[in-house]
């Protein structure tokens, strides 16, 4: 048998491919050390905001009011507040309906992607997830100024009609943008669950006879529940932890949420009231994390809806015939009114002075919007530090979620399940809470107060919010690799900070430069956590907009919005096609 070609583990050519031979390869203490440090690095950045945050809530002064006494008399004032019913009401009601509107917008459309021969369907596909990569305070924007009270739309129909035809400041009109502005996310599951879903069983329903319309409501549907049950908790809490929205359309109709009234106490006030402000906060921050609770419950019961088996097959686009022009026109109509007229209104609001379908286009076209953009040096500070917390903020957090998620998946570290846990937990966060929380551990604790007027405190805190982002980014690709590889190099002698540097990161390169297009685009677009923690000289672009939009500068907003919408495409542009970075496939 010498003949044959059998592969043979070398030792010698393991030590030289993975630098074993060199006397610091074999030092595992080093590495369970770095465990640790990785860990509470972990501990401390997400338990950090949290828990001067529960400390402020009861308190009856502010934390650094040295006579300041435990008490739970902020709870008092925040449930006994006028109104305050009112404001859970109108909370949970905006969650649900946005909730049904993003699933049903989402589902539909998945279905129809994924699983019939509507034409154009990979176009579509593509433009659902635009919204995806754009702030939901950039879309509020070009909802704004299409459909608002005196947006084109609005206006070009009441000339029509006679009278306003819709009403956006209610509570169901700006619950319909929030379901709206979510029903891509929606739509990406159940794009995925699609193509897992084994086509046999659709195949057994057209061979007894049923047509395409009823193996869709009876075969495909079913299938999709954990997608739609899944995306619904996810909807629901993010409506819950929504600020732009609420807003933008809420504020003007006297509509209160939640986080419009944690900004409302927080940030617009000229007395914030601490106390009441970190109690709303944690109740907001209580609400959210059940419902991620009852998220990770339901994957539990998943298996019941597995279709996947060791037998492939090949999927069948159902044909919809007549019907997949209906089909069509529903799409086109979706991401023609709700994606592509809002960004483009937007976008055209940044070349006029102003924007009517009672005024030629040509009169008011101008360039000095973006003449007001660029001559402000607070604007270019704006553009500059949302650059840098974008690329350098995006690059340490990938590098440390990397090794965090090295450590959970990859070691044997002794709390590793406990590690995960505390990696997940930044989902039940919302943006806004967590900016509160990192201005009063700043407050809390003296010597982090030079962070208060610098970005570093920005990046510190998108990367504890996007943690579990990028390790949900990452962890696929190391569940992929097995355990062989690390055996082999303990073989020769490596320790486990070796055996990663050698070879587990070089194979999860494409899911660490995934991770950090991902972070990237997040850090970019972020700025309810910068809310409470921007100084004069740490502004971000998102921050500038909202302030633009209180002093009702409609022209120089939108040019801003239009610069940002600019550094997205071309780094969304640059990341697929030089770097074949996948995003959202």
């Amino acid at each position: 048998m010498s003949h044959l070609d059998i592969p043979v583990f070398d030792a010698r050519a393991m030590q030289r491919r993975t630098g074993l031979a060199s006397g610091l390869a074999n030092h595992p203490a080093r590495s369970v050390i770095l465990q640790y440090v990785i860990a509470v690095m972990a501990l401390v950045l997400v338990a950090g905001p949290i828990l001067p945050l529960l400390y402020q809530s009861v308190l009856d002064r502010p934390l650094y009011d040295d006579q300041a006494q435990l008490s739970i008399k902020n709870y008092f004032d925040l449930f006994g507040s006028e109104g305050f019913g009112t404001i859970i009401y109108n909370t949970l009601v905006f969650a649900f309906i946005s909730t049904v509107v993003s699933q049903f917008l989402g589902v539909v459309s998945a279905v129809l992607i994924g699983r019939t021969n509507v034409p154009g369907r990979r176009l579509f596909g593509s433009m659902l997830l635009w919204p995806l990569f754009i702030s939901h305070l950039i879309l509020s924007f070009g909802w704004f100024l299409m459909y608002g009270p005196a947006g084109y739309i609005t206006l070009w129909v009441q000339g029509i009609v006679g009278e306003q035809p819709w009403n956006l400041y209610s509570l169901g009109g700006m619950a319909l943008v929030a379901g709206i502005s979510q029903s891509p996310l929606a739509a990406l599951y159940c794009l995925g669950s699609t193509k897992l879903a084994d086509p046999a069983l659709e195949d057994a329903a057209r061979s007894c006879g049923a047509g395409a319309v009823r193996t869709l409501v009876s075969i495909t549907l079913p299938l999709l529940t954990p997608a739609i049950l899944y995306g619904s908790v996810l909807s629901f809490t993010s409506s819950l932890e929504m600020l732009s929205i609420p807003l933008i359309f809420g504020e003007p109709g006297g509509i209160t949420l939640l986080t419009t009234y944690l900004y409302s106490q927080g940030v617009a006030a000229p007395r914030p009231n601490y106390g009441l402000v970190a109690t709303a906060a944690t109740l907001l921050l209580i609400i959210v994390s059940i419902l991620v609770f009852l998220q990770g419950r339901m994957l539990r019961n998943a298996r019941r809806y597995v279709t996947v088996g060791g037998k492939a097959s090949r999927k069948r686009l159902f044909d919809l015939g007549a019907m997949r022009w209906i089909a069509f026109g529903f799409l086109f109509t979706y991401t023609t009114l709700f994606i592509v007229l809002p960004l483009g209104v937007l976008v055209l609001r940044a070349f006029t002075r102003f924007l009517s379908p009672l005024v030629p286009l040509a009169d008011v076209l101008t360039l000095d919007n973006f003449g007001a953009v660029f001559s402000s040096e607070a604007n270019l500070r704006a553009i500059g530090n949302t650059l840098v917390i974008a690329i350098v903020g995006s690059a340490v957090a990938i590098a440390f979620i990397a090794a965090l998620t090295l450590v959970v998946h990859r070691s044997d570290f002794q709390f590793r399940r406990a590690l995960e846990y505390v990696a997940l937990f930044p989902r039940a966060i919302p943006g806004l809470i967590a900016g509160i929380g990192f201005f009063y551990a700043m407050v809390f604790i003296p010597p982090l107060g030079w962070l208060r007027n610098s970005i570093v405190v920005l990046m510190v805190a998108y990367t504890m919010r996007y943690i579990p982002t990028a390790f949900a980014s990452l962890s696929p690709a190391l569940l992929q690799i097995g355990p062989d590889l690390d055996r082999a190099a303990r073989v020769v002698g490596a320790d486990w900070l070796t055996a990663v540097r050698a070879i587990i990161l070089r194979l999860i390169k494409p899911a660490i430069f995934s991770g950090f297009a991902i972070l990237f685009i997040h850090f970019l677009k972020e700025y309810s956590i910068a809310i409470f923690l921007i100084a004069p000289g740490s502004e971000v672009i998102g921050t500038t907009l909202l302030q633009y939009w209180v002093l009702g500068e409609m022209g120089t907003l939108s040019a801003l919005a239009t610069v940002q919408i600019l550094l997205t495409v071309l780094f969304i542009f640059a990341a697929r096609t030089l770097f074949k970075v996948k995003l959202y496939d």
